[in-house]
């Protein structure tokens, strides 16, 4: 690179969803009027001229080509005033002008070393002044292209060298004093327009950078948000499901185990396997709806609440279950949606355990709290009466209610009593 930039950063443009979107070129309708060093870096993806270097883009050559019409002008006056200067021997003008129309062509190499261009200007300039222009075009390309410790330094030995050049080879038009401060004074002009351009150029590059970063970072924050989402409908349909499927497995298991059971039980485990499968397949299409429409939790069917604890008692007794409902909250309604619908799985989880775990034991179920102090929730169960076959299972399910708690701003505790039991305990905020 010619320029000496901030280092690229690799592109990957992404949609809001995360899918890997198709690299656009930057500015393809007005690329020209770019500097090349600019589009290699905003364009990665630019085509490379010869020795690996950016293509010269038609700003470029117009640049280039004034650069050189500008030492060259400067040359020519720098030329007729060698040629009325009666000091001057014939010999030394001539390799005065040679040198200096060596330095003109030298210009076109300015964007490829800039920084040897620079410094080759140096000793040249002490012997010929029509290279002056040159001089002046090299310094400019350096500032704008290398940091300020490089051009720092020349433009320091120029200015230190200027009255030495002007001492020994003095201007017949101008007084010392005056052509020295002339020439310093547009040596630091020239200076400070090229780190003007310099960091006019860093800042379109640093402007595109952080761009580059906020949609890269948008795009992360939108894949964060699908996995959460994706995790919270995971735990939704795992604490929909779990209870409805496990009220199928022990019934279907009571009919294997018993086939020569009295038809009237037969006839009620069959209900309640047809009512479960039902209200199952009704969840799961729920579920199935939120995703294909992408709507809130809040779509479909009213979410249960502490509203709805007695109808999640009544369907586990008729499943067989013996369940003790302790709800001493005055108002159920007043408690909010959210905090109603985590307590409301916590016991349906809580329940869904214990019919597998422990199937014949009696399970009770406490609800206290009031706006405030915090709604407190627990199940709990005794050792079952006699030997429970191994139930397959992960504890995904107390697992995602410890993060449902938690999210919520409450806490979830679980574990083996002393007795043999289980028990399951969480304290929910609930605020007026």
């Amino acid at each position: 690179m010619s320029g000496d930039y901030p280092a690229r950063t690799p592109r990957q443009p992404t949609s809001v969803s995360g899918a890997l979107a198709e690299p656009a070129h930057v500015l393809p309708a007005r690329r020209w009027l770019l500097p090349s060093a600019v589009v290699a870096e905003l364009d990665p993806d630019a085509g490379e001229g010869r020795f690996g270097r950016p293509r010269r883009t038609v700003r470029d050559w117009v640049v280039d080509f004034g650069c050189f019409l500008l030492a060259v002008v400067i040359g020519l006056a720098a030329a007729n005033t060698l040629a009325h200067d009666p000091h001057t021997p014939h010999s030394l003008a001539v390799v005065d002008q040679c040198l200096g129309a060596l330095a003109c062509g030298a210009v076109w190499l300015r964007r490829r070393w800039p920084l040897g261009l620079a410094v080759a200007m140096v000793p040249v300039g002490l012997v010929s002044n029509t290279a002056g222009g040159a001089g002046m075009v090299a310094l400019f390309t350096l500032a704008v292209h290398r940091p300020f410790k490089f051009v720092g330094w020349l433009a320091g030995v120029s200015l230190v060298l200027f009255p030495f050049i002007f001492w020994l080879r003095p201007d017949p038009d101008m007084p010392y004093l005056v052509a020295v401060t002339l020439t310093a004074l547009f040596t630091v002009a020239v200076v400070g327009w090229g780190m003007f351009v310099r960091s006019k150029r860093q800042l379109m590059l640093s402007l595109r950078d952080r761009a580059r970063r906020a949609e890269t970072e948008a795009s992360l924050r939108a894949e964060q948000a699908q996995r959460l989402a994706r995790e919270a409908i995971a735990r939704e349909m795992h604490d929909v499901l779990a209870h409805r499927l496990t009220l199928l497995s022990v019934h279907a298991g009571a009919l294997e185990f018993r086939p020569d059971a009295p038809q009237e039980e037969v006839a009620r485990a069959a209900g309640v396997i047809r009512e479960s499968a039902h209200e199952a397949l009704q969840d799961l299409r729920e579920i199935i709806g939120v995703l294909r429409a992408g709507d809130s939790d809040e779509a479909g069917r009213p979410q249960p609440t502490l509203a709805a604890f007695d109808g999640l008692v009544t369907e586990s007794r008729s499943a067989g279950m013996k369940v003790v409902l302790d709800n001493r909250v005055a108002d159920p309604a007043a408690v909010p949606a959210s905090v109603g619908r985590t307590a409301y799985r916590i016991a349906q989880e809580g329940l869904t355990n214990a019919r597998k775990h422990a199937p014949g034991a009696e399970v009770t179920v406490t609800v206290r709290g009031a706006s405030g102090d915090g709604l407190t929730v627990s199940v709990g169960n005794p050792a079952p009466p006699g030997d429970v076959p191994h139930v397959p299972g992960s504890g995904q399910g107390l697992i995602g209610l410890t993060e449902r708690a938690t999210l919520a701003g409450g806490w979830l505790k679980h574990g083996a009593e002393g007795d043999g039991g289980f028990l399951v305990h969480a304290w929910l905020p609930w605020t007026g």
